[in-house]
């Protein structure tokens, strides 16, 4: 005899109110809506994100022109590397803002299947090889000044490089509001978009900083040798940098499964409350506080595949796109 599970949701309070769009409501008088889905995957802040990171990218430009003009003109190498991180820095929020700009123009695009929601992790991986290939330069030519040093104007780079902190620092300011906004300490919600330029901006202000020492070491006491190898250390944190950010975001690009522990907690609660064996599961990202899932299962009796789909987006609020495929089979058990 067949019999009907009832499926039933333990987990308590955990609905966070994100307030995503997960099945929107159609004017369909036979109620197809209920098994529509739409595909607007945008994170939660995102127009407020895309302004600060245009802000961000505006206030830093103009001074990374100042810089690295000064660092030419000083002979700094310390001065100029931390302009050309600026520089790619200004890439960074530039690619964020334009990523924000054409996920929000895309968002109702049939074209991509899956929503628009990957542009960021696409604008941070292509950021990621720029930076990647500017450190390498930057390091190359620093050896190059260890191995013949130059004629610098350290007092006026460090007046150059005093300045550009604060320009950091402002940057940071304009990117924290909408970086913690909208960060519920979640890896796998957050939006890696704008986290990454965030963390770009302290990294910006650490190499600052070192820019600033070298140059104070050798404007006092004659310690010319700091100034490339300031520049070497920087090199160094923007290279390390755009592994981890190549890493990530790569991982979101290839469909990686978004997070592992959470797939087996889904995989442990429907085998659990089913008694339905799982031959198939796929977490991956869809976008900022997003994710999708395809799930099939195999049971000797009848389950509603639709009240496991409200079950499993009541327990996780950011699977805004589930797939339940059911198989009925007596002996498979």
């Amino acid at each position: 005899m067949a019999h009907d599970h009832a499926l039933h949701d333990h987990h308590h309070g955990h609905d966070h109110g994100h307030g995503h769009d997960h099945a929107p409501t159609h004017n369909d008088p036979h109620g197809h809506g209920i098994w529509t889905q739409g595909h607007v995957y945008l994170g939660q802040g995102h127009a407020r994100s895309e302004t600060r990171a245009r802000w961000a990218a505006i206030v830093t430009a103009v001074f990374m022109v100042v810089e690295i003009a000064c660092g030419l003109a000083y002979h700094s190498m310390a001065l100029l590397a931390d302009g050309v991180h600026m520089a790619t820095h200004v890439g960074a929020l530039g690619l964020a803002a334009g990523a924000y700009w054409l996920a929000r123009r895309h968002a109702g695009n049939a074209r991509f299947t899956f929503g628009s929601g990957k542009f960021g992790d696409l604008a941070a991986f292509a950021s990621a090889i720029v930076l990647g290939i500017t450190a390498l330069v930057v390091a190359l030519e620093s050896v190059q000044r260890v191995l013949t040093p130059a004629t610098v104007r350290y007092g006026d780079a460090l007046l150059i490089a005093a300045i550009g902190l604060v320009v950091n620092l402002v940057s940071a300011l304009i990117l924290k509001d909408s970086h913690h906004g909208h960060d519920h300490g979640h890896s796998h919600d957050g939006d890696n978009n704008m986290r990454a330029a965030y963390v770009h901006v302290l990294a910006d202000a650490a190499t600052s900083v070192l820019a600033i020492a070298a140059l104070a070491g050798a404007y006092y006491w004659g310690l010319g040798i700091l100034d490339p190898l300031a520049a070497l250390i920087g090199a160094f944190v923007i290279g390390s940098w755009s592994y981890g950010l190549i890493r990530d975001s790569g991982m979101v690009l290839l469909d990686a499964n978004a997070d592992p522990g959470r797939s087996d907690e889904i995989r442990g609660f429907l085998e659990s409350e089913l008694k339905a064996r799982i031959p198939d599961l796929h977490l991956w990202r869809l976008g900022p506080g997003h994710q999708g899932l395809i799930v099939s299962l195999i049971t000797p009796d009848t389950i509603d595949s639709e009240a496991v789909k409200d079950t499993l987006r009541k327990r996780y609020p950011d699977l805004s796109h589930v797939t339940v495929e059911v198989a009925v089979c007596a002996d498979c058990t």
